[in-house]
């Protein structure tokens, strides 16, 4: 039994049949389906389709069915290209390829050699254990500020466009930065570019790290000369330290204006309650009521011991003589004498009596008075102290700087190429190249299986 398919370009071959089946019910030769032929019926004979290819017929559970001169026919085409897939391709080629060629080209050939200077620094503030620290803080009054502020100021300053144009005046960012714009228009700046486009490249050839837990920061300079580089880095550097030193400027004329003010309000309300207490004094004509009050205890405390004496010479008088005696009368007399000079002295102390002041005030009331501008005078003296204080302070801050610049990386001068990273720069393109050429294609697919 030769069962071989056939192969393009050669004859057909035929099968020998032990025995032909018979033709199943409803199918006839001119039906469209497979029927097996009789025996013998155009058995090694050349056939009407001799030298023609088979034709397809119709699959059936993927079983392989005869043709009508009893050959195999395949029941799955060879694989072709299509316009779909020749567009694939193309677009792939479009979109990946030569764009990918394009950016290694221009990074490998045309990019010019940039050179990069690092340097590192931060800002420290004044570490210093002296008297000023040991009046009770007052030397936060005097404006020290953190440095972690400082710090972000700094940081924004390095990004800040008023320092952009300070370089620029004293370096010439415009006419170095585009010497290379015909050679490399990508990463050179256009000769005429405004202050708004300068601003944005400083974005791309000034690069600063910040750490806001050790406050250290690292700038890294680009530019196609190392000596230039290292200049442009060393003039930040410059300006940076003029720009804390104008923060400690602002921050020392504000200490000393503060603490100036709050020493004239300290002495203008120091004055006026010593002025309030004079007043008082020269109106009641009470010098100290402290020392006033001591006067009249001990006033009724001898009016008490004169009373009990008296009591008591009364007494024996009246078991030595009789009644009529005048001793014992004149005894009496002195006796209520006393009593109503106590009596009277302790109306004095609450009630109203001309007697006690030139205005007529009743003694608890000028007592209340006088301890209110006591209490004024003595908040007045301790404000007047801390203001003093403070303002020694504020002096002695003055006399130093508080904050201050420290580089511990002076600015490199490089010896080698580091940038443009090249490398870097063409993997990156390679891959959002490919990657958007992938969503391209997954969409195109997406949508022609929803059509």
């Amino acid at each position: 039994m030769n069962d071989e398919f056939p192969k393009a370009g050669q004859p057909r071959m035929t099968l020998s049949m032990p025995s032909p089946k018979p033709q199943q019910a409803g199918q006839g030769g001119g039906s469209g389906q497979n029927a097996v032929p009789n025996k013998g019926a155009n058995a090694g004979g050349p056939g009407p389709n001799k030298g023609k290819s088979p034709q397809k017929g119709p699959k059936q559970g993927g079983v392989k069915k005869l043709g009508p001169a009893g050959t195999l026919r395949k029941t799955v085409s060879p694989a072709r290209m299509k316009r779909r897939h020749w567009g694939l391709v193309l677009s792939f080629g479009a979109l990946v390829l030569v764009p990918f060629f394009i950016v290694s080209f221009y990074m490998l050939v045309i990019a010019e050699d940039q050179y990069s200077s690092v340097a590192g620094f931060t800002v420290r503030k004044e570490e210093s254990g002296g008297a000023s620290e040991l009046l009770g803080g007052l030397a936060g009054l005097a404006g020290s500020g953190s440095t972690g502020s400082d710090s972000n100021i700094l940081y924004e300053f390095i990004l800040s466009r008023s320092l952009v144009q300070k370089v620029e005046d004293e370096i010439g960012l415009i006419s170095h930065y585009s010497e290379k714009r015909n050679s490399d228009p990508v990463f050179a700046l256009s000769p005429d570019a405004s202050i708004e486009d300068l601003e944005q490249y400083w974005q791309r050839i000034v690069r600063v790290s910040y750490d806001q837990n050790s406050g250290l920061m690292e700038l890294r300079v680009l530019s196609f000369e190392p000596t230039r580089a290292q200049a442009i880095a060393k003039q930040i550097i410059s300006e940076s330290q003029k720009m804390i030193n104008a923060l400690n400027e602002q921050a020392r004329e504000d200490a000393m204006r503060y603490a100036t003010a709050d020493l004239e309000e300290a002495v203008a309300r120091l004055k006026t309650a010593r002025e309030a207490l004079t007043a008082f004094r020269t109106r009641t004509q009470i010098v100290d009521p402290d020392a006033d009050i001591q006067g009249r205890m001990g006033v009724m405390s001898s009016l008490q011991q004169q009373l009990a004496q008296a009591l008591i010479e009364y007494d024996l008088l009246r078991e030595q003589t009789s009644d009529n005696d005048p001793r014992l009368l004149q005894a009496q007399r002195r006796i209520e004498a006393i009593r109503s000079r106590i009596a009277e002295e302790r109306r004095n102390f609450a009630s109203e009596n001309a007697n006690n002041s030139a205005d007529g005030d009743d003694y608890p009331s000028l007592i209340a008075e006088y301890e209110g501008l006591e209490v004024d005078r003595e908040f007045a003296e301790e404000s007047y102290r801390a203001a003093l204080a403070a303002l020694d302070v504020a002096r002695a801050k003055a006399s130093r700087q508080s904050r201050y610049l420290a580089t511990y990386v002076q600015p490199t001068l490089a010896e080698t190429s580091e940038y443009p990273q090249r490398g870097t720069i063409i993997g990156l393109a390679g891959l959002f190249l490919l990657l958007g050429w992938s969503i391209l294609a997954l969409i195109y697919y997406s949508i022609r299986d929803r059509a």
